[in-house]
């Protein structure tokens, strides 16, 4: 089925600025590697084998779904149920899961949530497949509701997209959700495909939740790119991880007709950035925890104008704008200042007064800059937006 991207509107809307845009609040990755920089760790590391192996490897095709090396150290960030076997390698995540979906989702009903990032969103659809949208709220600290899933099961769902930690909002489900959400998936026979792309990135480790492949053996999926926790963008490696072998083989079925082979440099980038993961991962949260105190200052500075629920995991902000605009009213004004954000129709195609947010990112080296030009553009129309807005209220009044 044709599905329009959220974001186009977003994309065309950044370019049709004449000025451009010159402060990004809009992407939501960490700091990106360069080359140099990950060649530079695999040396420190005195891995030269592996630099080696970049500079002279073959350019023959790659095994569909991933060269073991590579599946090998994927298979190190989860528990000892899951192996190099348990691994499927994509170009990058959006193509992990949209296959999934085509494997999984084509003949049953499905459960997703809304707001969100449109593959999570729209993928079972997009195959033709039926499927139910739980709304996510703010006052509910944008966390799943479990009766409200309950209500949606028919008998006929089989397969259910979760995003842990969620976007836009950067917000993390606790334990104790997480395993009766799995308890209540299994009781009927539903499968959950967790989007895991800022695991790792939790601002307090101790907040972490089990990989979904870890926690739910029976029909846990787990799907991760190279691009969230470690700025590896431009590699195009993702992965799903899963426990049972037969949910594994429909995704190979299906992958067989898209991009099955990865690119071997891609391979060979994605080991160098795994093998120095602490030091990628711990230099990105030190950016994020700085800028993440930055933007609560932000916010408290101007809680009269603007709203959230703060999140703990990610470098992901899902704010409400109180003044007299709408969000995409309000990315239009800042996008003619050259800033960039995201309004809430980059995550929904049905936008209300409820989740008429807007998403920044605050994951990289840049973002100060792009929030003192925030600041700048708030200071100069404050007084106007919470004139309009005084003067709305006293009308319903």
């Amino acid at each position: 089925n044709y599905m329009e991207p959220w974001s186009k509107k977003h994309k065309a809307m950044c370019r049709a600025n004449q000025g451009g845009i010159s402060h990004s609040l809009s992407n939501s990755f960490a700091q990106p590697l360069s080359h140099a920089e990950l060649i530079n760790l695999t040396l420190a590391r005195g891995d030269r084998e592996l630099v080696d192996a970049f500079e002279c490897h073959s350019l023959v095709y790659t095994p569909n779904g991933g060269s073991r090396d590579l599946r090998e150290e994927i298979a190190k960030l989860y528990g000892p149920a899951i192996g190099a076997d348990n691994i499927l390698v994509f170009a990058g995540g959006q193509v992990a899961l949209q296959t999934a979906a085509f494997a999984l989702a084509k003949n049953c009903h499905s459960i997703t949530f809304t707001p969100g990032y449109q593959s999570t969103v729209e993928s079972p659809a997009h195959t033709g497949g039926e499927s139910t949208q739980i709304r996510l709220r703010a006052e509910n600290g944008w966390q799943i509701d479990l009766a409200e899933v309950r209500a949606a099961i028919r008998n006929d769902t089989r397969y259910m997209v979760v995003n842990q930690p969620y976007n836009p909002a950067g917000t993390l489900m606790g334990p104790e959700l997480q395993a009766d959400l799995i308890a209540l998936a299994d009781a009927h026979d539903i499968r959950i495909l967790s989007d895991e792309v800022y695991r790792l990135l939790e601002h307090d480790p101790r907040d972490r939740i089990p990989a979904m492949a870890d926690a739910y053996p029976r029909g846990g999926i787990s799907v991760v790119t190279m691009s969230k926790p470690w700025g590896g963008c431009g590699i195009s490696v993702g992965w799903a991880a899963c426990q049972d072998l037969s949910i594994k083989q429909r995704l190979v079925d299906v992958q067989y007709f898209g991009t099955a082979c990865p690119s071997r440099a891609s391979e060979l980038q994605a080991i160098m950035v795994l093998r120095a993961s602490n030091t990628i991962l711990e230099k990105n949260l030190g950016i994020i925890r700085h800028n993440f105190c930055l933007l609560e200052k932000f916010m408290e500075r101007y809680s009269d104008l603007f709203e959230w629920v703060p999140p703990n995991a990610g470098a992901i902000a899902f704010i409400k704008f109180k003044g007299p605009l709408t969000s995409e009213e309000f990315g239009n004004n800042l996008a003619e200042a050259g800033i960039s954000v995201k309004p809430a129709y980059c995550f929904s195609d049905e936008v209300t007064e409820d989740i008429d947010f807007f998403r920044v990112g605050y994951g990289e080296e840049i973002m100060p800059s792009a929030l003192n030009a925030l600041v700048a553009f708030v200071e100069r129309h404050k007084t106007a937006w919470l004139a309009k807005t005084r003067g709305t209220v006293e009308n319903l009044s």
